[in-house]
């Protein structure tokens, strides 16, 4: 696998060419993933549950996610790696600063902040101070309280359009990737083509540049599988095997399927 940098993901949108982006928490899963050539990886304060066992990702701190993405950095040479700014760590724009610096400096290549138009000005001071971000929106986890629980956003008209206004502020602020949790299929298909930037999609349908899944998610051994997810590891009979099916069935358009998008 070639090294994986953000011009090389442009190209593979400019291309129409999709591309897998997985969870991971440590070192050996690290080395797994480059080993089956998972293109982006993702250090994610989905941490809180599946590795510390909280009912939400709000209890992780920057120093636990500091401590992960240290770990995944030494497993990972060729992937792009991303790590979660974590619940209020982007409160005010020096806050975002400073602590996204601290994930740089643990081996993060881009850093990932859950929020709407209202972070524009946040993403465009980290981006002009040489920190590549991915923005994320629809289902935010962080909010889950505000959102009332786990539900697919964007499914009224208001909803929809306020998803596209979010997108199209955080990428003119400067976000060079996007990620879109729990919406509708169709939506999904909008956000992309309104964008010119890389979009990530989980429970998106299958129209996004790129597929995210949950490490544990996809390897069928979390407490609980999400409806958007698939168990490869059942399928494939091996970890590695698993890993690289995944890959595999994203580049083809094969996953997500139809039984794992919203309408």
């Amino acid at each position: 696998m070639q090294k994986i940098t953000l011009p090389v993901l442009l190209e593979k949108r400019a291309r129409g060419e999709k591309f897998a982006v997985l969870t991971a928490y440590d070192y050996t899963f690290a080395r797994l993933l480059e080993q089956a050539e998972i293109e982006v990886v993702l250090v994610g304060d989905s941490l809180g549950n599946v590795i510390q066992g909280r009912d939400s990702t709000l209890p992780v701190t920057v120093a636990d996610m500091v401590y992960h993405t240290a770990a995944v950095k030494r497993g990972n040479s060729r992937a792009l790696l991303i790590s979660d700014m974590p619940f209020m760590s982007y409160a005010s724009v020096d806050d975002a600063l400073h602590n996204a610096a601290a994930l740089m400096q643990a081996g993060a290549q881009m850093v990932k902040i859950e929020g709407g138009e209202w972070l524009a000005e946040t993403v465009y001071a980290l981006t002009q101070r040489g920190i590549p971000v991915c923005g994320h929106i629809g289902l935010t986890p962080q909010t889950v309280h505000k959102l009332g629980g786990y539900k697919v956003q964007g499914r009224d008209s208001s909803g929809a359009a306020q998803l596209l206004k979010d997108a199209s502020a955080l990428e003119q602020a400067g976000a060079d990737m996007m990620l879109v949790e729990c919406i509708p299929s169709r939506l999904g298909g909008e956000l992309r083509a309104a964008l010119q930037i890389p979009l990530i999609g989980i429970g998106a349908g299958p129209d996004t540049d790129a597929q995210v899944l949950v490490l544990h998610d996809m390897l069928g051994i979390s407490a609980r599988l999400p409806s958007f997810s698939e168990d490869f590891l059942a399928a494939h009979g091996s970890i590695v095997a698993a890993l690289q099916g995944y890959g595999q069935a994203v580049r083809s358009g094969q996953f997500p399927a139809a039984k794992h998008c919203f309408d």
